[in-house]
């Protein structure tokens, strides 16, 4: 008898007995913040589960060894160029995205989606320098150089106490820069020499990380940490926040430094298309579309969150660039297998070091 109260409940209830309705996303570490999922989720009464990643490859070797179910990734363009490759994303379905139009013009038909078939800009970030700017000052060391972390004249100074990211790319892309080259080259000698250097400067370091170190520039255990500007604005939130006694800065090198685009693209393998799709829209808003600089620190490519932005956010230029910082920023761009293989046996030799 109980089994059929049961049952009669759910026929009569219908779509407000079943379960919500779940989306799947596979995102960067601390890249929504929670207040704003927690607007979605009352917005579509659905529930949103979160897998993290710390670097494009990562997310990019997950995929290829088969992992699925994800309705929604969030690459930076290189990513994106790869995923295309492999016949991985689904198109975008325009008319679901009112929202669209808010979207810078300068954002639109990137070289990695032409006519923006298949991702949507999200946010931006550098990835640049973050550090103790109360110890710096101390040391006399330079804030605004690559040197800072590639020099041994100033890593004698802060030896175990930087950090570097856990990335081919971008370590290798920083190195790049410092030695006055792009980071989109393709001559095997230029980059073998961005290896020599991250290896000459390899022992001074504290270690590789791509997340433990906004916590230890925060608590002042590293003075001197490689990353991304959202994470190094989180950092010095945390301190502030904390009343530590000194202050974190960052800022992009002078040599210049790569500039991410990160967009949401819907994967093949997910199974809820519609509510993506609703997501997307959610987040193109501009009220929503501020909480990305507001909240979380980064650079948003949404003409519609302007209004919205918190003051000393916009004018940082370290997130919000301009026009003469970015002559000095560059995307990262898919390379062809062979300069793949290249430069994978190149991070080996750094690792083993």
């Amino acid at each position: 008898m109980r089994g059929f109260a049961a049952l009669l409940a759910a026929l009569l209830l219908g779509p407000a007995f079943a379960a919500e309705p779940t989306l799947y996303l596979y995102n960067w570490n601390n890249y929504i913040s929670d207040e704003t999922l927690a607007r979605f989720e009352a917005h579509c009464r659905c529930r949103v589960k979160q897998d993290y990643y710390s670097d494009n490859e990562e997310m990019l070797a997950k995929l290829e060894a088969g992992a699925t179910g994800y309705d929604l990734l969030v690459p930076t363009g290189n990513a994106v160029e790869a995923l295309l490759r492999r016949d991985a994303l689904r198109p975008l379905d325009k008319a679901r995205l009112p929202h669209f139009a808010n979207l810078k013009r300068e954002f639109l038909d990137a070289w990695y989606d032409p006519g923006n078939r298949y991702a949507v800009p999200y946010a931006t970030s550098i990835t640049l320098i973050g550090y103790n700017a109360t110890k710096l000052a101390e040391l006399g060391l330079p804030t605004d150089t690559w040197a800072l972390i590639f020099e041994p004249r100033h890593l004698a100074k802060i030896r175990g106490r930087i950090t570097v990211l856990n990335s081919q790319r971008e370590l290798m892309a920083a190195a790049m820069r410092y030695l006055g080259h792009s980071v989109q080259d393709t001559d095997p000698a230029k980059w073998d020499a961005a290896k020599r250097l991250i290896i000459r400067a390899k022992p001074y370091w504290a270690t590789f990380s791509n997340s433990t170190y906004i916590k230890d520039l925060a608590i002042g255990n590293i003075w001197v940490a490689h990353g991304y500007s959202n994470d190094m604005f989180r950092a010095q939130q945390d301190a502030l926040a904390a009343k530590r006694p000194f202050a974190i800065g960052f800022a992009t090198p002078k040599e210049g430094a790569v500039l991410a685009v990160d967009n949401f693209v819907l994967h093949k393998s997910g199974r809820n298309p519609e509510l993506a799709h609703a997501f997307i829209d959610f987040m193109l808003d501009g009220r929503n579309a501020a909480d990305v600089s507001n909240l979380i620190g980064a650079g948003n490519p949404n003409a519609a969150a302007t209004p919205y932005l918190d003051a000393a956010i916009a004018a940082n230029p370290a997130i919000f660039p301009g026009p003469t910082e970015m002559h000095r920023l560059e995307m990262l761009r898919d390379f062809d297998a062979t300069l793949r293989r290249t430069l994978s046996r190149m991070w080996t030799e750094i690792k083993v070091r």
